[in-house]
């Protein structure tokens, strides 16, 4: 099985935990409830992210260099991050369903740029 074939496998989940996600925010004002679905996605999308850093990207540079879209995934990683941490610490339950919105926007949209370009960049040079 190739790598690529793994995380687009991981992907799925991850889909159907944003979704998750955004119902449990769209449907409750409870922060304890909100931050106990954020807390399941932080601990399959943490290291997902992991294994992009530490098996895929490293075998990229060689073709690809650090910077470009090697750099933009990093940064969206750290970005992803920094938006699940903020959430987890949001006690006003608009501040928070704000906070997840931004995350599940970078969140969708990076994935989309791993399945579209990254991924097919894998598939050739790997």
């Amino acid at each position: 099985m190739k790598i690529t074939d793994a995380l687009r496998g991981e992907h799925a989940i991850m889909y159907e935990l944003f979704e998750y996600v955004r119902e449990t925010a769209d449907k409750s004002d409870d922060v304890q409830e909100i931050h106990g679905a954020v807390a399941a996605l932080e601990r399959a999308l943490v290291p997902h992210a992991r294994i992009e850093e530490n098996l895929l990207f490293p075998n990229l540079e060689p073709h690809l260099g650090q910077m470009g879209p090697l750099a933009v995934m990093r940064s969206e990683h750290e970005r992803l991050e920094e938006l699940l941490t903020a959430a987890m610490k949001e006690a006003d339950a608009g501040a928070l369903k704000s906070v997840i919105g931004q995350m599940l926007e970078l969140a969708y949209d990076h994935f989309h740029k791993e399945e579209q370009v990254l991924f097919n960049m894998a598939q050739q040079f790997l």
